[in-house]
């Protein structure tokens, strides 16, 4: 053979095992980091490594020998990790195990942080508007239009005022007015004029709801309780042919619970039960005193006469006198339901958050 044809031969040889030899030498670069041995408590589990397991040449003393490269994907390498290869290819597996390659793999979950309170109230003033019905009372009606006034001292508690005025909205419902004409069943009702009150407003639970899965609320409920007035008076159903009543002032407290919903940092909608707790006195089932005759007073105002011919006034304890109208006093519950709109003012304060 010439001499030309063998440096030909040669220089083939060569160009076809050069890629080899460097990926050994880089195999080999990376395996000679130091590893942990059993002796040092680690994540050896108890065994023991020679000098050649240790570089990746061999089998860990303690672990059987599978005698086939394609159960582990190669020398050394977990089955299914594609291998050496890939470390030549720049690639994540088979550097650290499963655990670097759950972290190369693309995350796609929707991660939504947990946001500070969005309507702050400490300082701030709140005003309420709201629509109020009754609904423990099924012979008449008590609507009213309500405003509330609040001074939050705290993100929590705040002090205010309750005013209700219901006087043009009162009505007898359908069941008293079919109950008194169809069977004669008289149930002594009241009305309104106002209700006012001071009280204490406190925050227990607030948080915030997904609606749709596309739009978040801001809400909080809260417990109120105060003390203040109410005027109310007797509808004449008994003798309303000759009975007139005056409004009447008593002591009521209130206690309920109310939940907001912001729409924004500012205006909200708003949501309440209350029961007002008074003393109201009601008008008598029993027209007159028996015995007594009930001649039309000259004038109604005048206070009543003993006899008749003393006065212009009515005898007294007969069906014209004021004093017999009025029957027993009782504990009233006048549960209502309030809703309207919630308005933090002002608009867009400033706070300075912990971190």
């Amino acid at each position: 053979m010439r001499p030309r044809t063998i440096a030909k031969a040669l220089l083939t040889v060569a160009l076809a095992t050069a890629p080899t030899t460097a990926l050994a030498q880089r195999r080999n670069t990376q395996q000679q980091q130091p590893q942990p041995t059993g002796d040092q408590g680690g994540d050896g589990g108890g065994m023991t490594f020679t000098t050649d397991e240790a570089n990746g040449s061999g089998t860990p003393a303690n672990t059987p020998d599978t005698g086939a490269a394609g159960a582990t994907g190669g020398t050394g390498d977990p089955a299914g990790s594609g291998g050496t290869g890939d470390i030549g290819g720049g690639g994540l597996d088979g550097v650290g195990g499963p655990e670097v390659r759950a972290q190369a793999r693309p995350i796609n979950e929707r991660i939504f942080a947990v946001q500070q309170i969005y309507a702050l109230r400490n300082r701030r003033f709140e005003l309420q508007p709201t629509v109020g019905i009754s609904l423990n009372d099924p012979y008449v009606s008590h609507t009213g239009l309500g405003l509330a006034a609040n001074y939050w001292i705290t993100n929590v508690l705040a002090a205010g005022a309750n005013f209700m005025f219901n006087q043009p909205f009162n009505g007898r419902s359908d069941v008293d007015l079919r109950a008194s004409r169809s069977i004669g069943l008289v149930v002594p009702i009241n009305e309104y004029q106002l209700l006012a009150q001071a009280n204490f407003t406190y925050v227990p639970v607030y948080g915030k709801f997904l609606m749709f899965n596309r739009f978040i609320f801001h809400y909080d409920f809260y417990l109120m309780a105060g003390v203040g007035i109410t005027r109310t008076r007797p509808i004449p159903v008994v003798d309303p042919e000759v009975r007139r009543f005056d409004w009447q002032t008593a002591i009521l407290f209130n206690a309920g619970i109310g939940l907001r919903v912001f729409f924004n940092r500012w205006i909200g909608f708003v949501a309440e039960i209350r029961n007002y707790i008074y003393p109201e006195r009601l008008e008598s089932l029993r027209i007159g005193t028996p015995g007594v005759p009930d001649p039309p007073p000259a004038d109604a105002m005048a206070p009543c006469q003993a006899s008749a011919g003393m006065g212009t006034g009515p005898l007294c304890g007969s069906r014209y006198d004021p004093a017999t109208w009025f029957g027993q006093t009782q504990l009233t519950d006048n549960v209502m339901i309030q809703v309207g709109l919630t308005m933090m003012f002002p608009f867009n304060p400033s706070f300075r958050l912990q971190k």
